[in-house]
């Protein structure tokens, strides 16, 4: 199952249909940006294997600046990808779904490549498939604030921050060890 009701929060267990349509995506997206993506991931709780997650499937794209992506809007929307504007500070985020149901599939965002959110994005997915015991503590967090606010994704979004920037902090320390 890809998809979820705009606000909701409803955690599956890994599906590797994830994979495949992450897979089909970021194609779709190398064809549609050509050069102007410097590389394009699967990032997001559905991109850790060991742990469950909303099943709304998050790429991040690496541009050199973020302004790169500005030529590309027209086209991205002809191909589905609804540009939302710039989510937080330093990302443009696209939306995927079925907006009659108004339902999302999947969250692209843009970042510059190589800069704090691309870093956090592929250090925090491949610190936890790496680290299992911690991939655990975030899927505990996870759950527990899915169960506690099942139709308020703005709480559960927020409750996970601390929880996040506390393993962002580890994954770095990780990522900086692995690259001497």
């Amino acid at each position: 199952m890809i998809g979820l009701k705009r606000g909701s929060v409803k955690l599956l267990s890994h599906q590797e249909e994830w994979d495949k349509n992450a897979e089909n995506v970021i194609l779709e997206l190398k064809q549609l940006l050509g050069n102007a993506a410097v590389d394009i991931q699967h990032v997001g709780s559905t991109a850790i294997h060991s742990i469950y997650a909303k099943p709304i499937i998050d790429i991040v794209i690496g541009l050199r600046d973020l302004n790169d992506i500005s030529p590309y809007k027209k086209l991205l929307e002809e191909h589905g990808f609804v540009f939302r504007g710039e989510d937080v500070a330093g990302q443009m985020l696209f939306v995927m779904g079925d907006f009659e149901k108004d339902t999302r599939t999947h969250h692209i965002h843009a970042v510059k490549w190589d800069g704090t959110e691309w870093k956090n994005y592929i250090n925090f997915r491949d610190y936890l498939n790496c680290h299992p015991d911690k991939a655990i503590i975030y899927d505990a967090c996870k759950k527990k604030l899915a169960l506690q606010f099942p139709d308020d994704r703005r709480s559960y979004t927020e409750g996970k921050q601390e929880c996040i920037e506390r393993l962002l902090k580890e994954a770095d320390v990780w990522r900086k060890l692995q690259d001497i």
